[in-house]
């Protein structure tokens, strides 16, 4: 026996293993621990129990499949082979699949999305959108095969002829399928073709529904500006695009009448409330027959001269008494102004001037007083009949000039 190098004995060991044809597609059931995913998509983690650990490697071809998200702690079943990473020595499974322990794969993947789109608020109520009435045009977004088409057609003329339907055809399940159903009711709200959007397939198992539990089909019809029905499956099929859609109808004919309004149910409403409107009118116009009779009883319609005799004989007497106030009033102003003239001529200042007064003015300012002048001023004296400028002279010449004359 000689000497292997660390690389020999890895080889050896991993041919071993490769030999063993019960590790290249053995299941495993374990806890899943250290679950990482690298941006190249490769997943790596390790499944243990109570009494070991082994280490997992899922490589991006094989991660892409999976419709649920792994998280540690959960119970899964991992498929694959069981070989060596010869550089590090390690025996590791390499898994082809990954299904949870108990449930399916695409159940958990229901629930995870459903929570995470739910924490977002993408399922509020608040949010709904009312379904026009009356609509003129409904999209529709299913398959040209199968019954829906013809279906939804066949209800919505019988209710409504005059609606217009457009259908966008696009692949209901398979590959492609969600992507081609979000596409579908984005074109419709960028060109603002319909008033209301049914979209919907007939029923199937849960992976055939697949495609309207995808998050891009999901948020698609979440904000969807025009109204949304969801029409998948029959009544016991709920997926996701049913809590995001504003109305879920339980299958595609229902969601037919609820697109549109029944046109004999209308009749029958309006031909109802005519009746009713007639009954009402009939009714009034009785009413107001018996009062118009009962007016016509009272003794004043009967003898119409007499009431207007009455009302003339108080206008007049009325008329009379206000003509007494209207006079009385005018004389005892008229007495007052008489009394209030006499009060201003009294007070006119021409009557004080014609009893020798005179009103003394320098320069345009009324005196009162004789402090107010001084020798030399120039003063203006106003008579009854004129006026007269003097000048203010000194009082002891003025005594001077009368004593030379004397």
């Amino acid at each position: 026996m000689g000497i292997h190098s660390v690389s020999e004995v890895n080889r050896f060991i991993k041919t071993l293993l490769d030999r063993e044809t019960i590790l290249h597609h053995i299941m495993v059931r374990g806890e899943l621990s250290n679950f990482k995913q690298y941006p190249s998509g490769h997943c790596y983690f390790a499944l243990k129990d109570a009494g070991g650990v082994i280490k997992c490697v899922m490589f991006r071809s094989r991660a892409q499949t999976l419709r649920f998200q792994p998280v540690n702690g959960l119970k899964v079943v991992a498929s694959g082979t069981i070989s060596v990473y010869e550089r590090d020595g390690v025996y590791q499974l390499y898994v082809d699949s990954l299904q949870p322990e108990g449930t399916g794969d695409l159940a958990l993947a229901f629930e995870q999305l459903k929570a995470r789109l739910t924490d977002e608020g993408l399922f509020d109520v608040s949010k709904k959108k009312s379904l026009p009435r009356f609509p003129k045009k409904i999209g529709v977004v299913t398959s040209l095969a199968g019954a829906v088409l013809r279906d939804i057609y066949r209800v919505s003329k019988r209710r409504w002829p005059s609606v217009q339907l457009i259908l966008y055809p696009v692949q209901v399940q398979g590959e492609g399928s969600a992507a081609q159903i979000a596409h579908a009711i984005q074109f419709f709200n960028q060109k603002a073709l319909v008033d209301v959007l049914i979209a919907g397939r007939g029923g199937g198992s849960m992976e055939d529904l697949w495609s309207f539990n995808e998050e891009i089909v999901v948020r698609a019809i979440a904000s969807s500006k025009i109204p949304v029905i969801s029409a998948v499956g029959h009544e016991t099929d709920f997926t996701l695009a049913d809590f995001a859609a504003d109305v879920r109808a339980a299958t595609p004919s229902q969601a037919a009448e609820l697109a549109v309004p029944d046109r004999q149910e209308l009749r029958r409403f309006t031909e109802g409330l005519i009746r009713r409107l007639q009954t009402q009118a009939g009714k009034g116009l009785e009413k107001r027959r018996l009062y118009l009779e009962a007016l016509w009883q009272r003794p004043v319609m009967k003898d119409p001269q007499n009431l207007l005799s009455s009302r003339r004989q108080r206008l007049d007497q009325a008329c009379e008494k206000l003509t007494r106030v209207v006079s009385d009033q005018l004389m005892q102003r008229r007495h007052r102004l008489e009394l209030s003239l006499k009060k201003l001529d009294m007070l006119n200042p021409a009557h004080v001037l014609q009893r020798g007064y005179a009103a003394v003015e320098k320069n345009g300012v009324l005196l009162t007083s004789a402090q107010q002048t001084a020798a030399g001023d120039r003063l203006m004296l106003t008579f009854q009949d004129g006026t007269r400028v003097v000048e203010v002279v000194d009082e002891n010449e003025a005594e001077k000039k009368v004593r030379r004359r004397r």
